[in-house]
Formats: structure tokens, sequence, C-alpha cells
């Protein structure tokens, strides 16, 4: 069977109308997505260094349980990097960089992942779903980008 027909690469940027550092912060915190982030729906630590699981479900009617090892986390350069375990396997990394232009700081956050469907019913619909797959994680993404913005627009004590 061709695997590459279970494979997936996402990109997402979202710039973001605060301080690459602040941004960051919020990023490395992914056990307070849930918070934030409406289709995180739980996260939390593993008992494993870095180590983190999570429930995430967008619009359609399944739900992807993952785990995330931390493989990169290095502020001064704004990325953090994770190996992605479950339903889905392979990595995700933030890349946060200061957005030029005049006036307050600003940021372009920029999401990269591949992965490959692990999760035998996604797996079978690999083909002929790939479109709705891709859909799904565009508005969850977007979705993202929005609860994120609003929670950089509160006071940084409440982030």
């Amino acid at each position: 069977m061709d695997r590459s027909r279970h494979r997936y690469r996402f990109r997402s940027t979202w710039d973001l109308d605060a301080p690459p550092d602040r941004v960051y912060a919020v990023l490395e915190q992914a056990e307070q997505y849930p918070s934030w982030w409406p289709q995180v729906r739980s996260s939390g630590p593993l008992g494993i260094p870095g180590g983190n699981a999570a429930r995430i479900r967008s619009v359609l009617p399944y739900e992807l349980r993952i785990t995330a090892v931390e493989l990169l986390r290095d502020p001064a350069r704004g990325i953090l990097e994770a190996a992605l375990h479950g339903d889905i396997e392979g990595w995700a990394r933030w890349t946060v960089r200061r957005r030029p232009g005049p006036g307050a700081p600003r940021t372009r956050a920029l999401y990269e992942q591949e992965v490959e469907m692990r999760r035998p019913l996604l797996r079978l619909l690999s083909l002929p779903g790939r479109p709705l797959f891709r859909l799904n994680h565009a508005l969850m993404m977007r979705s993202g980008r929005r609860a994120l913005a609003a929670r950089l627009a509160s006071p940084p004590e409440a982030v």
C-alpha cells in the first residue's frame, strides 16, 4: 500500500500584534492551550520530561489523541519543536519571529507539521477524505490564530 496517501504536510502563518517573546511564552505552554484554543480539548503532562498528552477535535466528528515529546525549545531562535505520536506520527514546529514594520512589535508565528495518519479509520479515509481533513486542519488553525490574538490583546499578566 502507498504510505504517502496517509501523510500530510501542513503550514500555517499567524501574524500577531504582540512582541515575539510574548507570543513564544504562550506557545511554549502547551498545557495551557485548552484555556484559549477551543479545538484543543485537553492537554497535560506525561510522565516523561518534555512530554504532553492532548486530545484535539476540530469540525469533523473525530478526536485525535496525541502525545508530543519536546525535541527542541530554543527561545533565542524562537523555535519549539516536538515529535508527535498516537493517532498521528510525525513532528510539529513553531518558529516565532519579529515581523518587520513600523510601530509596536509584531510577530509572525509559522507552524509546520508533517504527520502520517496512524488511526485505522483515518488511514482508510485518507484518500477520499483528504480535502476534508485539510479543511478541518485549516479551520482549526484559523480558530487558533484568532484565539491567540484575543489572548495576546489582554494584559500580559493574564497570559
